[in-house]
């Protein structure tokens, strides 16, 4: 995790726990997606009590796949494993990974896994690897080990998407979203899953994904990814956004990566997802993914990102501003 720089993420995992928010960091050179979850001082109970001294063993199909061999080694220091794979997309094999303490995360990630794998399908296209590592941390040092941390992360770390550090226009290897070693307790399973759908959207769209590229298109489309099948109202998912236009304060411009961070970053995550909902609605989605194939090339300008919205939607940068303004005065009234 060399290289981490500022706080960039804020988006909400609302479901029963409404008062969870997460906050997300994303460094693109080392492929670093991390999560945060920032709660009150009320300790959420489990689903339910681990069964002391269970063990699994390693499957034999679980054994064999390639991809749990690094991860094998950090992770069995720590105690015995439980790895299970889990059928996602067209005959393809995602793994979940874990300790026997964490059979709870570890039940709720396997059911969820398949249709989290499908639901960024849905909207990125078939063309990702539709197979993903899933491994939930026992400890603090665990989680920092598998996310290759010098040091032990923020007790608030929910979970992280990490790949090898790789060449814009190679396939990334080293893939894993990692999930801490206390998430399962301060998320019910639909956060777990919103947050899931996260991470897997950026590896997904990882080797289409350059540094630099604006955060406004990158989290928003991870954000809009997460949530596109939620039947959630505007203002359960964006309630900062909508508060502010209740109070006539609709947002001026498209919101810059300075504003990913501070205490105004939900503010600007929320406005980042109605970006990308705002053009799935009026164009449709294969634009959505059409425009973060373009926006993601690399950083981008008002100039530059005049010439793109041009060429995928026909029109103007400043025409672009004005109707997702007007959309989001409708969204909120």
């Amino acid at each position: 995790m060399s290289g981490m720089r500022t706080l960039r993420e804020w988006w909400s995992a609302r479901r029963r726990f409404e008062f969870c928010l997460t906050v997300a960091m994303v460094v693109a050179l080392t492929g670093v997606c991390v999560a945060l979850i920032m709660l009150p001082n009320t300790v959420l109970p489990k689903l339910r009590a681990a069964e002391p001294g269970t063990t699994e063993a390693v499957g034999q199909a679980a054994a064999a796949d390639p991809r749990l061999a690094e991860v094998r080694r950090i992770v069995e220091p720590f105690g015995s494993i439980v790895a299970r794979q889990v059928p996602t997309g067209d005959g393809r094999q995602s793994l979940v990974v874990g300790h026997p303490d964490q059979r709870i995360e570890i039940d709720v990630l396997e059911r969820e896994l398949a249709d989290a794998t499908a639901a960024v399908t849905d909207v990125w296209g078939p063309g990702w690897a539709q197979s993903a590592l899933v491994v939930v941390a026992s400890s603090p040092s665990e989680f920092a080990a598998l996310l290759r941390s010098p040091g032990l992360l923020p007790a608030e770390v929910a979970a992280a998407s990490v790949a090898d550090p790789f060449t814009p226009g190679s396939s990334p290897t080293g893939q894993r979203v990692v999930f801490g070693p206390d998430t399962g307790r301060r998320l019910d399973p639909e956060g777990m899953a919103t947050l899931l759908r996260h991470e897997l959207t950026h590896i997904a769209a990882r080797a289409d994904t350059v540094d630099g590229a604006p955060l406004w298109m990158l989290e928003g489309f991870a954000d809009y990814t997460a949530h596109h099948r939620d039947a959630q109202r505007f203002a359960d998912i964006a309630p900062t956004l909508t508060a502010h236009a209740h109070a006539g304060r609709i947002p001026g411009d498209l919101p810059g990566d300075a504003e990913f961070s501070g205490p105004d970053a939900a503010f600007t995550y929320e406005k980042a997802w109605s970006i990308c909902a705002f053009v799935a609605e009026k164009y449709d989605r294969p634009r959505l993914v059409q425009l973060y194939h373009r926006i993601a090339t690399g950083k981008q300008d008002p100039t530059t990102e005049d010439g793109i919205l041009r060429e995928v939607l026909g029109t103007t940068r400043a025409a672009f501003v004005d109707d997702w303004r007007e959309w989001l005065r409708t969204r909120t009234a």
